[in-house]
């Protein structure tokens, strides 16, 4: 559900791109942001942390594409949101206690620390990949092209993340219950 949600002002923004151009699509998105934001509280009464530091880099580089009417602040958008995580995520394997990947997925599979770590490297990759393939599609394919990977390739992108994580934690998960076993009896 939450996924859906934070779909929902990019759905807006393409619409809106198509309706009319890339600024006009920028204000909208600015506006949409805030609002999913508020209602995600109503709802939840809960800040998500990842969709605050996204609307405040949109609000501050949305800002920039409409103040110097310029699009390419808002293409570097989803690079330095991913780019920010990837560093998170890699702090994260010293700072703390846990990693950030045990921390949102620990109550679901029982790891050692080396997997986690292993894991939440696989995270570091994945968002530095994400946001490499985003600058490169922003600087060498049309504006209209980014603006449908923006939606696709990046939901596409993840989704294929999901599935690979999801095959090599049930295979971290087998390779730790023999062990688990034999330290019971």
């Amino acid at each position: 559900m939450q996924l859906l949600i934070d779909y929902i002002p990019i759905v807006i923004f393409i619409i809106a791109y198509f309706f009319k151009d890339i600024f006009f699509a920028t204000a909208v998105l600015m506006a949409a942001m805030p609002v999913v934001l508020i209602v995600q509280w109503l709802m939840t009464r809960k800040i998500n942390k990842i969709y605050l530091a996204s609307t405040a880099l949109v609000l501050v580089l949305g800002s920039a594409t409409l103040y110097y009417r310029n699009a390419t602040f808002l293409y570097w958008k989803p690079t330095v949101l991913n780019w920010a995580f990837a560093m998170a995520f890699l702090g994260s394997q010293w700072i703390g206690d846990k990693p950030f990947v045990q921390r949102m997925l620990g109550s679901a599979a029982e790891l050692s620390r080396t997997q986690w770590n292993r894991l939440n490297l696989m995270w570091v990759g994945f968002f530095i990949f994400v946001g490499g393939v985003n600058i490169y599609i922003a600087y060498n394919f049309s504006e209209a092209f980014w603006v449908k990977f923006k939606l696709f390739g990046m939901l596409g992108l993840t989704l294929l993340f999901v599935i690979v994580q999801s095959i090599w934690l049930t295979m971290a998960t087998k390779d730790s219950e023999p062990a688990a076993e034999d330290s019971e009896h």
